[in-house]
C-alpha cells in the first residue's frame, strides 16, 4: 500500500493550499455576514482563477474538463480544501454536485450527460440529491415511501424529502423514488433526473440548522413532489437500480467527506494551539499552553487526528485497488471514527477559545453548528457500528 503524495500531486497540492490560505480564508467574514447570492460574482471570479490555474474539478475526469485525480490523490486535495467552507465550492467539487457528477458519468445516457453532466462538471449549473425522507430512517434507503408511477411515456412522482442539500438555486435534482414496492428491498427504488422547473416540484423551506437556514449551495431544503411528471427518459440507469447507484455514490463520497472533515480538524487544531500559546492566564505571563490539561488535550487530539487520517487514506486505497465490496468495513470505520475525531477537536478548540469560540468572530462556531451533523448524515454512527460489528462477528463465527 503506497499512500505517498505522488510527484504530480505535490506542486498541485502546494498551489491549492496557497490559494485557500491567501484567497479563500480572507473571504470567510463576508461568507458569514452576507447572503450567498451577493457573493456569487466574487466566488465566480475565484472559480475562474482556479480554472486558469488548471485546478478545476480535481475529482472530475479529464474528458469532462477536470484534473482526473485518483481517489487517494483527491483525498489529499479534499483535506486541503476542507480548511475553508468555501474551498470545495470554488474548486468545483462540493457536495452534492461531486456525487451527482460521478453517477451521471457512470450511469447516465449520452443524452443525459450532454444535457446535465457537462454543464454541471463545468460549474455552469448546480444540482441537488433528494433521498432522505421526513418519516423514514435516512440511514436505510430501502424504507423510502416517495413513489414514482409509470404513466405512458412519463413517470409521475409524489412524496416529500428533506435535507435535500443545495436545492435552493439548483437546476435539477437526482431523486430516489420507489418504483416497485413488491420487489426485493434493494430493488424497490429508482433514480430520476428532475428539473426543478418541473410543475409539481416545490421547495417547502430551507431547514434552520441550529438557528441558521442558509441559502443556495450550503442550504438543506425540505422539498415536495406533487404529481410531478417527468419523461421516462429521465430515469437514471435501469428501473430498480436506485439502491445500487446510491451505494456507488456514497462509498467514494465518504472518502471526500472524511478528508474534508480532516481538513476542518487540522484547522481547528491549529487554532487551538495558537490560542493556547497566546491566551495569558497568569500575571507572570503564563498561558494556557503552560497548563498540563491543555498539553494532554493537544497530545491526545494530535494522535487521534493522525490515526484518522491514515485510516481514511487506507480506505481510499482499498476502494481503488480492491473494490468497494472489499473496502466496505474500512469505509464504515472511517465514517464514525473521523466524524467523532473532528467533533472532539472542534469542541476542544472552542473550549480553549472560551467566549471567543462561542462567537462568530472565529470560524469555530460555524464548524460547531454545521459539522455536528457528520455523525448523522450518510448513516448515523450507531448504524455503521452495528452493521460493522454484526459482519465482523459473523465472519469469526464462520471461521470457527
Amino acid at each position: 500500500m503506497n499512500l505517498a503524495i505522488s510527484d504530480r500531486l505535490k506542486p498541485m497540492l502546494a498551489r491549492i493550499e496557497e490559494f485557500v490560505t491567501n484567497e479563500l480564508i480572507p473571504l470567510e467574514p463576508q461568507f458569514f455576514s452576507k447572503p450567498f447570492e451577493e457573493l456569487v460574482p466574487l466566488l465566480n471570479e475565484k472559480r475562474n482563477q482556479v480554472k486558469a490555474l488548471g485546478l478545476w474539478g480535481p475529482q472530475i475526469p479529464t474528458e469532462l474538463g477536470g484534473v482526473g485525480l485518483t481517489l487517494v490523490e483527491h483525498g489529499y486535495v479534499s483535506e486541503a480544501l476542507g480548511r475553508s467552507p468555501l474551498g470545495h465550492y470554488v474548486f468545483g467539487c462540493q457536495a452534492p454536485d461531486a456525487g451527482n457528477i460521478e453517477i451521471l458519468h457512470m450511469f447516465g445516457t449520452k443524452e443525459q450527460q450532454q444535457e446535465w453532466l457537462e454543464p454541471l462538471a463545468q460549474g455552469k449549473i448546480r444540482s441537488c440529491f433528494a433521498m432522505t425522507e421526513v418519516d423514514t430512517a435516512g440511514s436505510n434507503p430501502t424504507l423510502l415511501e416517495a413513489r414514482a408511477v409509470k404513466d405512458g411515456d412519463h413517470y409521475v412522482l409524489n412524496g416529500r424529502k428533506w435535507y435535500t442539500t443545495a436545492a435552493d438555486g439548483a437546476a435539477f435534482a437526482i431523486a430516489m423514488m420507489v418504483t416497485n414496492s413488491e420487489a426485493h428491498p434493494a430493488m424497490r427504488a429508482s433514480m430520476f433526473i428532475v428539473p426543478l422547473s418541473t410543475p409539481g416540484f416545490g421547495i417547502v423551506r430551507n431547514i434552520p440548522i441550529m438557528g441558521h437556514a442558509g441559502s443556495d449551495y450550503n442550504s438543506h431544503s425540505e422539498v415536495v413532489f406533487e404529481n410531478c411528471r417527468i419523461p421516462k427518459e429521465n430515469l437514471l440507469g435501469r428501473e430498480g437500480a436506485g439502491f445500487k447507484i446510491a451505494q456507488e455514490r456514497l462509498g467514494p463520497g465518504r472518502i471526500h467527506h472524511c478528508m474534508r472533515w480532516l481538513g476542518i480538524s487540522a484547522r481547528a487544531f491549529e487554532m487551538l494551539c495558537q490560542r493556547a500559546n497566546k491566551r495569558k492566564i497568569h500575571t507572570d505571563g503564563g498561558t494556557l499552553a503552560d497548563s498540563e490539561i491543555t498539553q494532554l488535550y493537544v497530545a491526545e487530539l494530535a494522535a487521534e487526528l493522525h490515526g484518522a487520517r491514515l485510516m481514511t487514506l487506507s480506505a481510499a486505497w482499498a476502494i481503488e485497488n480492491l473494490g468497494m465490496s472489499k473496502a466496505r468495513d474500512e469505509v464504515a470505520m472511517i465514517k464514525f471514527v473521523v466524524a467523532n475525531t473532528m467533533n472532539r477537536i472542534i469542541d476542544r478548540a472552542l473550549q480553549i477559545h472560551g467566549g471567543l469560540g462561542m462567537a462568530d468572530d472565529t470560524i469555530l462556531a460555524y464548524f460547531f453548528r454545521h459539522e455536528r451533523a457528520a455523525r448523522i448524515y450518510d448513516g448515523a454512527d450507531e448504524v455503521h457500528k452495528a452493521s460493522l460489528g454484526k459482519r465482523l462477528l459473523r465472519d469469526y463465527k464462520r471461521e470457527r
